[in-house]
């Protein structure tokens, strides 16, 4: 079960991961998460959409990786079936959020340093759940985050080189426990990612039309560990993570994503998540 560790130790991510942290919410169980055949959901069947009420989804994976794209058709699909959804975006999504992300993805601020950079994240972060998430949660809506802490683990972590067990302590003092029940994790390789985001600056929604900022611009290598972080990360966390082949176009990603996410999201129902009552703040 998930249970919550008092103190600063040592403590295994399912799968091995070890990680610092104190009241981090971490996975302890030895079992296999149970296995859910039966829950095979037709692209064109919606019935499970209504369960997405009070459950807390972040969209993930490296630049490029089109998860906004699907980011926006899952929004559609909520309202749809009038499922009210706070819709949160990382760095940012508050006032405060949002001058924070104005220096992190700002080209002047190239003295920055990695470990600067990350508690950057985590400020705009806990406040993101204090004046958004954490209210939407209670009044019962789907939260649905583009990034969240798990890009954290994947920029600044396995690609930037900060020891993983740092930013698993600033994590444990930012979120309090709240973390998303469901990390879907768009996958795709870093050749593919540079060929997509290069004809997209100034065209696609959200994208600063003067080029790439700051994180954007770093090289290949640097994307190349971000997907490797992401990956590891669905390796040794897989009963919170789902990884999606990115890779092929826009409408096969979204079936994929329809045929994958509602098996998760009804398996959790009854079995738990690392985000208690408590956690929310109720």
């Amino acid at each position: 079960m998930w249970r919550f560790v008092g103190g600063l130790k040592l403590v295994h991510f399912e799968g091995g991961w070890i990680a610092s942290c104190n009241s981090f919410g971490v996975h302890t169980s030895d079992r296999a998460p149970p296995r859910y055949t039966a829950l095979v959901t037709a692209a064109n069947d919606n019935s499970w959409v209504p369960s997405l009420k009070g459950r807390f989804i972040a969209f993930e994976g490296p630049d490029g990786s089109g998860k906004s794209t699907q980011y926006r058709r899952l929004l559609a699909l909520c309202k749809d079936h009038d499922v009210t959804c706070c819709e949160v975006r990382e760095p940012g999504g508050t006032g405060i959020g949002e001058r924070v992300r104005e220096i992190l993805l700002d080209h002047a601020h190239h003295d920055m340093t990695l470990r600067c950079e990350m508690l950057l994240y985590m400020a705009s972060r806990s406040q993101l759940l204090e004046q958004r998430i954490k209210p939407a949660l209670r009044r019962g809506e789907l939260v649905l985050a583009d990034r969240f802490v798990s890009s954290t683990f994947a920029y600044q972590g396995a690609a930037g080189g900060l020891p993983l067990s740092e930013i698993a302590a600033a994590a444990d003092i930012a979120l309090q426990g709240t973390v998303p029940d469901v990390v879907v994790i768009f996958d795709v390789d870093e050749v593919t990612a540079a060929q997509r985001i290069n004809p997209l600056l100034g065209a696609a929604p959200g994208r600063d039309p003067k080029g790439p900022d700051r994180i954007e611009a770093r090289g290949s290598e640097f994307h190349r560990k971000v997907r490797e972080g992401y990956l590891d990360l669905a390796k040794r966390d897989p009963a919170h993570h789902l990884v999606i082949d990115a890779s092929k176009g826009p409408e096969d990603v979204w079936t994929a994503l329809l045929e994958a996410l509602p098996p998760r999201l009804v398996a959790k129902a009854g079995v738990g998540t690392r985000r208690g009552v408590e956690a929310r703040g109720a």
